[in-house]
């Protein structure tokens, strides 16, 4: 009525437009959104929000025109963060980072930037640049759970369990039903090696969110050094359902399969493990045994040279460490095959738990040995903890006063996506 009355009245079609917008008619919004901007060009709100319905309309070139025209007109922080939110949404981290960075300074003590710039660098492997991040939040806001979950995982990717679940249990206090905080006191406990109070906190987190492949992953890997094959094999194949492009998964599939005595599903799984995983040497060590424990030791030499080559690569483009066990039954296979001198490793490993049998006379040994090896572990740990992790930092909600005509920012299903596309570490 009020627009009717005063058609040249900006602020009236502005909350015409906002209305329109909490309709979900984002068209409709924008028209009046551009005739209120025809009468005021100078109102960084109008482009704001003409920013953010375009983001729902998933036309992300005209939304950062648009933010970029509200931040030339007037800074403000939730710009900043819808802008950072496109360059999630399109996958660009490192466009991002330099979006949250430019708001850190312009904001420095606004908690919702720190958090989720810690959970960036934190996804891209920075520890340091995170941590100091955090910790800023934490200085701030000493409750915000975000940060505690997010400082509680890096502590429990560098294995040290008891002090990550002295952080959960401070977030536990703020949002007892998180998937993601159940399933990394989960993995703490997996960890810890109690397994029957891993697979509890798992199946808490499953509970709470049925569709996310990361705690699927998890429980599957639970069981499987439970050795509850059945059990894992249902858990790993509801993974991949959701997940249907990541090799680690067919390989833990075929690994259950081979213990379930179906040689056959077992070589097709590990086939396509290989297929999709170009970089993992264990998803190669893993088929060759199974190879040669079938008698194809063809086969299983094509496969022990693939795992060699990767091996190889990893040791000259990083200063990763390769677990102790991977690398026995790695010696164990050489020799079974008669490798000789092409063999990786040279120095023999002892293992102080117990004598393991060689993959020629144990198919379990064979499979079990790298499964279980830390490194499996380490990655099943460390990457679904800072995705998920982003995603509930850079998916809530602002926190900040907003004027009476601006809109609400996009719902968490639209900002989680970003953190959909880069999921890597099953931690959470």
């Amino acid at each position: 009525m009020c627009a009717f009355l005063s058609p040249q009245c900006a602020d009236n079609l502005k909350q015409v437009a906002r209305s329109l917008f909490l309709l979900g008619k984002h068209k409709a919004a924008i028209e009046v959104y551009n005739e209120a901007a025809k009468l005021n060009q100078k109102d960084w709100e109008i482009c704001h929000n003409l920013g953010v319905c375009y983001i729902y309309l998933k036309q992300f070139d005209k939304a950062q025109d648009q933010l970029h025209n509200a931040l030339h007109l007037n800074r403000h922080d939730l710009t900043y963060i819808m802008l950072g939110k496109i360059f999630l949404l399109k996958g660009d981290l490192d466009k991002a980072i330099e979006i949250y960075k430019k708001a850190v300074e312009f904001s420095p003590e606004n908690t919702e930037l720190l958090t989720t710039l810690g959970l960036l660098y934190l996804q891209l492997g920075i520890y340091q640049k995170a941590f100091e991040h955090l910790g800023n939040t934490l200085t701030y806001d000493p409750t915000n759970y975000k940060a505690i979950l997010a400082a509680g995982s890096m502590m429990q990717t560098h294995g040290d369990f008891d002090v990550a679940l002295t952080k959960y249990k401070v977030v536990a206090c703020a949002v007892i039903e998180s998937p993601p905080l159940w399933n990394n006191i989960g993995m703490c406990f997996f960890g810890k090696k109690k397994y029957v109070a891993a697979i509890s906190c798992l199946k808490r987190a499953n509970y709470l969110a049925p569709l996310d492949w990361k705690i699927l992953y998890n429980l599957g890997l639970v069981h499987l050094t439970m050795q509850q094959y059945a059990s894992a094999f249902h858990f790993l194949s509801a993974a991949i359902n959701f997940q249907p492009k990541m090799g680690e998964l067919y390989m833990l599939l075929a690994v259950a399969l081979t213990n379930l005595e179906d040689s056959e599903n077992a070589k097709r799984a590990y086939e396509e493990a290989v297929r999709l995983d170009k970089c993992n040497p264990l998803v190669n060590l893993n088929y060759a045994v199974l190879l040669y424990n079938q008698g194809e030791k063809r086969d299983a030499l094509a496969q022990y040279q693939e795992m060699e080559k990767k091996v190889n690569l990893l040791k000259y483009s990083s200063s990763l460490e390769f677990d102790p066990e991977m690398v026995e039954v790695a010696q164990k296979l050489g020799a079974a095959l008669q490798v000789g001198e092409a063999l990786v490793w040279t120095k023999p490993v002892k293992d102080p738990k117990s004598k393991h049998q060689t993959a020629s006379t144990s198919k379990a040994a064979g499979f079990q040995q790298p499964l279980g090896s830390n490194q499996a572990l380490g990655q099943a740990m460390s990457s679904a903890a800072t995705c998920r992790k982003l995603s509930s930092g850079a998916g809530g909600t602002s926190q900040l006063t907003k004027p009476p005509s601006l809109p609400l920012e996009p719902e968490p299903t639209v900002e989680a996506q970003p953190t959909e596309a880069s999921a890597q570490t099953r931690e959470k």
